[in-house]
């Protein structure tokens, strides 16, 4: 009998937050941009949030943290709906930035691992 254990885990863990932000990049047209815009989810590896740019997948941008005006440089992985803000858009950095967001963020998220046995005759 072969045992097969099944297990997801996330990067790092998600944390519902507000964090004012300034987006600078080139949107889809090709022009630079610089707006503030705030976060809807952070982690330490990126962040959901609202942009008035339309953007596309891989586009690299520099995300600031509008109260330490530390920089991250990071690139778009999601556009989701458009919303009241903005269109809801999916970013990760280039390099983990767990202190970037000034919060303690928690170790990562663990779902529970899943077994299923399997019987090879």
């Amino acid at each position: 009998m072969t045992q097969i254990v099944y297990e997801r885990e996330r990067r790092s863990s998600r944390k519902f937050m507000r964090v004012r932000v300034k987006l600078a990049g080139k949107n889809q047209q090709g022009r630079r941009f610089r707006h503030a815009s705030e976060t809807i989810v952070i982690s330490a590896h990126g962040a959901l949030l609202y942009s008035e740019q339309d953007l596309e997948i891989g586009a690299l941008l520099v995300l600031i943290n509008s109260a330490t005006e530390e920089e991250q440089e990071c690139r778009v992985v999601y556009l989701g709906d458009d919303a009241e803000k903005g269109q809801r858009v999916g970013i990760e950095f280039v390099s983990p930035a767990p202190l970037f967001w000034g919060v303690e963020l928690k170790q990562p998220d663990r779902v529970p691992a899943q077994t299923s046995s399997i019987q090879k005759n």
